[in-house]
């Protein structure tokens, strides 16, 4: 067995492959950036080894400072996570030549995959079947347009060394083809360093489905059983399950036994996922499952199959890498019960889901469920990696069971002042179509106004606001002619269940009885009349705004107000103006000053976290004002355009 282990990688899975390290009485090496120096991850291994600045490009991807790490504190071994290096076959070879031990499949198999075109040529080779659509090595915009229309839309462009839903685009008609692959190809460039993709058919009603298998080096290969991952943003998996719901035992001996097959096509050894896309428009059939990809690596969603099938897929990886066979054979590995797994990601749903970074003042995840995760109170979320900050695995013997308890659990996320997506994964796992299992690819992206609808605050959570703001005139509203004269009321917010009064004053009768704030972003005016004592479970005033949050609201019910008039309007479009939503790059400017736009147009694109999101023009008008320029470094709230309505 292994003895000493350094972990490639960062965040959760970092975390997660040191907790099964520990148990094992394996000694941890972690590596960390500028900006993990306080990580979780490093404080909870045995060591830890700095690589670098906080880009990743800078730190993680740097292959020679990982295995001067291992070099320098005596690992023996190394474990790329998932993400970064972990399916770079050059870096796992650079791992092998320097003498050490590579916790992953051979080189060769990681390559063989990792290109999409190459590995669909292989499984249609292997007799394993495979999406209709182009794989050719000719990559003009006029042959991938020319193979596209063949094809019939819609189609799905894809990045042949993406991964991650990135360098991903579905096209509808022919007129959006050469848009979506010049946004591919940079995405892809921006990722992966390789602009090549490859194009299929864009299924109407798909399910993910993926096989979770594992080979070692004495030619044994298993299945664990397949999950479904369908609960998908812009191709980013949201909520994973396993077993996949509506799988009949004929259809799963079949895709597993496929994803059996595919793997044994090359060779392979380690933990490994076989996906596939499945048209689910008439229910799950053998016949209308197809390979899609294989993912070299442990995946993020692995708990789920070791809750279902009682295994430790990172013991068995760390097994496997040692030279032992499969702890298990076929026969021997079963399942039972139901598993689902959530991903809270550190975002804004308001906002199109853009990452939500800043310091966890206040970070509580619930008891009772497994939940992984690789931060911690006082931890910051950077702008430099991406915004998941935990998992959360609920189980059950049946579906509702597992659902239920997920829900309920999400229910109970308290983080504060970074956004999550708490509340939308609350709302997505009680919704009639998740409950009911009729599930699509496209089931978020169907109902997301609805997923992502933010209720109103009740009138008890505004005014608990609107008083704590009162309460520190020096840093809010100019609240002194409230608090003075005859004929005065008083008023008292306390926190938790005791009213123990932590302030109390006094509103002058004969006053205006409301207060106008933005709240969330949003004018409101308040009636402190309306209102008798309120008690916001949580609350707290930093330099910027104030947060409040009710005892008993769903997860992400609760509001800021912020503390400057300036604060008011950021974040705004109200009145033309286009701020950056996030800090990023402005990858491609549209449109020119003086121009005339209408609403809803692309003035330009801003990239962060490696993904695109293009700024629109919020009404028909003229760009007044056009400082962004491409290829700029933006922070969060810069002004990039102005438009003003046409006269």
């Amino acid at each position: 067995m292994i003895t000493s282990l350094l972990i490639a990688n960062r965040g959760e899975i970092a975390c997660r492959i040191i907790r099964t390290a520990r148990q094992l009485g394996i000694r941890t090496v972690a590596v960390y950036s500028d900006a993990d120096a306080n990580a979780l991850h490093v404080r909870s291994a045995d060591e830890a080894v700095h690589i670098g600045a906080s880009p990743a490009r800078d730190s993680y991807l740097i292959g020679e400072r990982i295995i001067a790490a291992a070099k320098q504190t005596g690992a023996a071994a190394i474990h790329p996570g998932y993400g970064f290096l972990s399916e770079n076959a050059e870096f796992a070879e650079a791992v092998q030549a320097a003498g050490l031990i590579w916790v992953g499949p051979n080189p060769d198999s990681i390559r063989a995959m990792g290109l999409k075109d190459a590995a669909k040529k292989l499984m249609q080779d292997a007799r394993v079947p495979v999406t209709p659509g182009y794989l050719g090595e000719d990559q003009s915009p006029d042959r991938l347009q020319f193979e596209a229309d063949r094809i019939g839309y819609p189609v799905l462009i894809k990045a042949v060394a993406g991964g991650g839903g990135k360098g991903m685009r579905r096209v509808d008609a022919a007129a959006d083809f050469a848009d979506a692959l010049a946004s591919c190809q940079r995405e892809a460039a921006s990722s992966f360093g390789n602009t090549q993709v490859l194009i299929e058919k864009y299924i109407l009603a798909p399910r993910h489905i993926e096989v979770q298998v594992f080979g070692d080096s004495h030619g044994n290969i298993v299945h664990l059983f397949e999950r479904d991952c369908s609960m998908q943003r812009r191709h980013q998996k949201v909520i994973e399950e396993a077993p996949a719901p509506g799988m009949d035992s004929l259809t799963r001996a079949a895709v597993c036994d496929a994803a059996v097959k595919a793997a044994r096509a090359v060779n392979y050894v380690g933990a490994g996922t076989i996906e596939f896309i499945a048209d689910a428009s008439e229910g799950l059939r053998a016949d209308r499952i197809w390979f899609m990809e294989m993912n070299t690596r442990l995946q993020v969603e692995h708990p789920v199959t070791e809750a279902i099938t009682g295994v430790d897929l990172v013991e068995w990886q760390l097994r496997v890498a040692s030279g032992e066979p499969l702890p298990k054979r076929q026969f021997e590995i079963s399942m039972e019960g139901w598993a689902m797994e959530a991903r809270l990601y550190a975002e804004d749903p308001e906002k199109g889901f853009l990452p939500s970074t800043g310091s966890l003042d206040y970070f509580a995840l619930p008891h009772g469920i497994r939940v992984d995760t690789g931060v911690a109170e006082g931890a910051t979320v950077s702008r430099f990696y991406d915004p998941m900050i935990a998992k959360l695995i609920a189980t059950g013997y049946r579906r509702d069971a597992a659902r239920e308890q997920l829900a309920e659990a999400c229910k109970n996320i308290r983080v504060q002042p970074v956004r999550t997506n708490a509340e939308f994964l609350v709302r997505l796992l009680e919704s009639q179509a998740f409950v009911d299992a009729e599930i699509d690819t496209g089931l978020i992206e169907r109902n997301l106004d609805t997923l992502v609808e933010r209720e109103a605050p009740d009138a008890q959570l505004l005014s608990a606001g609107a008083l704590l703001l009162l309460a520190a005139p020096d840093k809010g509203l100019a609240a002194q002619p409230l608090l003075s004269g005859k004929g005065n009321r008083e008023w008292v917010v306390s926190s938790g269940t005791q009213w123990n009064p932590l302030f109390g004053f006094r509103l002058n009768a004969a006053a205006k009885r409301t207060v106008r704030l933005a709240v969330d972003g949003r004018p409101m005016e308040i009636d402190l009349d309306a209102t008798g004592p309120v008690e916001p479970s949580r609350y707290d005033i930093d330099g910027d705004s104030v947060w409040v949050q009710a005892e008993d609201g769903v997860a992400g019910h609760r509001f800021s107000f912020p503390l400057s008039a300036a604060s008011q309007t950021i974040g705004s479009a109200g009145d033309g103006a286009i701020l950056a939503p996030m800090p990023g790059r402005i990858v491609s400017v549209e449109v020119a000053e003086g121009q005339a736009v209408t609403a809803g147009q692309k003035l330009l694109v801003l990239e962060a976290m490696k993904m695109e999101q293009a700024l629109l023009a919020p009404f028909d008008g003229v760009v007044e004002t056009l400082t962004a320029t491409p290829g700029a470094q933006v922070q969060v709230d810069t002004l990039l355009a102005k438009v003003v309505k046409a006269e």
